[in-house]
């Protein structure tokens, strides 16, 4: 089985963009991947989703875009669950409330092999449930995708000792969670939130790594404003948020179409 390379397109200056899937239907998994995102992210976080479903929404990603790079946003930072999600097929994991570089390291040490990690080695679906073994090995360090979410304001005074461990791939936003910690939920566009922003953006370009942010809500325009300001993966809103979103909106309209 080969593995997923969002790095590569990173390499040709692509700007990734991505969605989050919260539902445990393989068919939006499918539907999702078939329309061209670059990763979608299964949520264990926020939803139900248990690991067996999980695979199933990994083989459902690659039926539909064999190019669509499958992510795990992780409930923590834990060993034992994280390296769970790689041997299920993740090409890489998001990792929530990272605060210190230690949670960081912790992240990475599930995600790679031995020697730049811990992460054990056994048959899987990663390695083609051992048929291509030594394949997976030798090229997973390399390949695997490593986010960790900056999204508590307990990271900010260490944030740069964080972006300084090794192999973090990009840096993610979590909007929600970052603003609530800072007594402003929601407040995206309150100055010190568009201060703190900036900062973690900078030391993202500092340290060489991809700034992202997830644009919860489907709105375009945000997801362009975000390019413009430089973040380079962007998740772009989430299947159960899109799908109120774009009914909600119908509906109304034909209700409204409907009155006397």
């Amino acid at each position: 089985m080969d593995l997923f390379n969002l790095k590569q397109k990173i390499r040709n200056q692509q700007c990734l963009v991505g969605s989050w899937i919260n539902t445990a239907s393989p068919i939006t998994a499918e539907l999702m991947a078939s329309i061209g995102f670059d990763f979608l992210t299964v949520d264990v976080e926020h939803s139900a989703i248990d690991i067996a479903t999980v695979q199933l929404l990994f083989q459902a990603m690659r039926s539909g875009n064999p190019s669509c790079t499958p992510l795990v946003r992780l409930q923590g930072h834990s060993y034992s669950e994280t390296k769970r999600y790689m041997d299920a097929g993740a090409g890489g994991v998001v990792a929530p409330l990272v605060n210190k570089p230690e949670e960081a390291e912790e992240v990475i040490h599930a995600v790679k092999y031995p020697p730049r990690g811990s992460r054990g080695v056994g048959f899987c679906r990663a390695n083609g449930y051992g048929m291509q073994l030594h394949e997976s090995v030798s090229t997973s360090n390399a390949e695997s995708w490593v986010c960790i979410q900056i999204e508590h304001a307990d990271a900010l005074p260490c944030l740069d000792k964080i972006l300084s461990v090794p192999d973090i791939d990009a840096v993610m936003i979590g909007p929600y969670d970052l603003s609530a910690s800072m007594g402003i939920t929601a407040q995206f566009d309150h100055p010190e939130f568009l201060r703190v922003s900036a900062l973690i953006l900078e030391s993202c370009r500092r340290h060489g790594i991809v700034p992202g942010i997830h644009v919860v809500q489907p709105d375009v325009d945000d997801a362009c404003r975000r390019y413009k300001e430089g973040y380079r993966f962007i998740a772009y809103s989430l299947d159960i948020t899109m799908l109120i979103h774009h009914f909600s909106k119908d509906l109304q309209n034909i209700r409204n179409f409907l009155k006397p």
